[in-house]
């Protein structure tokens, strides 16, 4: 990151004013520059992550600093839940953070110059090869509201079929099973992806299970 932290931090709230925004009762984000500066302000950023340190003020009057991770887009990302006739597909997927492969369901970054349903369509086609037909949206997640500022935003989708699973992405495998099956792979354990398990979840309460 070329730009000096606190300047960097200053752009993100012109870019970003909804990511700063004060709430009556909440933590006050402080945006004096002495303050922004000494808290640390933009402290990391790549194409996909921002981790910040902000200056703020606690409901109890307490001054100090508080760190979060945020997507460098402001569009958000999304999970799509494929359904395939009267089933849905998983992949296994191995993820770098767990150093473990997990069953789930594709997703990806906001991105920018795309419509959410088009990010949605986007991310099916790149991981399982496949058109969407039909886009159903499911509502949205914060994933981890202790730590990041991020929307991700839940669908289902109807494919036509299954094609090239992006294996240079860690795609591995795919299973198309009936929904109280993948079900069951969560009560076992063998999903512990929160994201799936949300998205499935979202899914249910819409009534796209039978």
């Amino acid at each position: 990151m070329s730009m000096e932290p606190a300047r960097r931090y200053e752009q993100l709230r012109a870019e970003r004013p909804e990511l700063f925004r004060n709430e009556p009762g909440g933590i006050e984000i402080l945006t004096d520059p002495d303050a922004v500066a000494a808290a640390g302000g933009v402290l990391y950023q790549d194409p996909y992550v921002l981790l910040v340190r902000d200056p703020v003020r606690f409901p109890d009057g307490r001054e100090g600093t508080y760190i979060r991770a945020l997507s460098a887009a402001a569009e958000p990302g999304c999970v799509v839940l494929p359904l395939l006739g009267d089933r849905m597909v998983l992949i296994e997927h191995y993820r770098h953070a767990t150093r473990s492969w997990q069953w789930e369901l594709p997703r990806g970054f906001g991105t920018r110059g795309l419509s959410s349903a088009e990010n949605a369509a986007k991310e099916v086609d790149e991981e399982i090869g496949a058109r969407v037909e039909e886009l159903i949206p499911l509502g949205e997640l914060h994933p981890d509201s202790g730590m990041t500022g991020d929307r991700v935003l839940l669908f289902a989708a109807r494919i036509d079929a299954i094609g090239r699973l992006a294996d240079a992405e860690a795609i591995r495998s795919s299973l198309t099973i009936p929904f109280a099956e993948a079900e069951g792979m969560i009560a076992d354990g063998r999903i512990t992806d929160a994201f799936t398990i949300a998205t499935m979840t979202r899914a249910r309460l819409a009534g796209l299970t039978a």
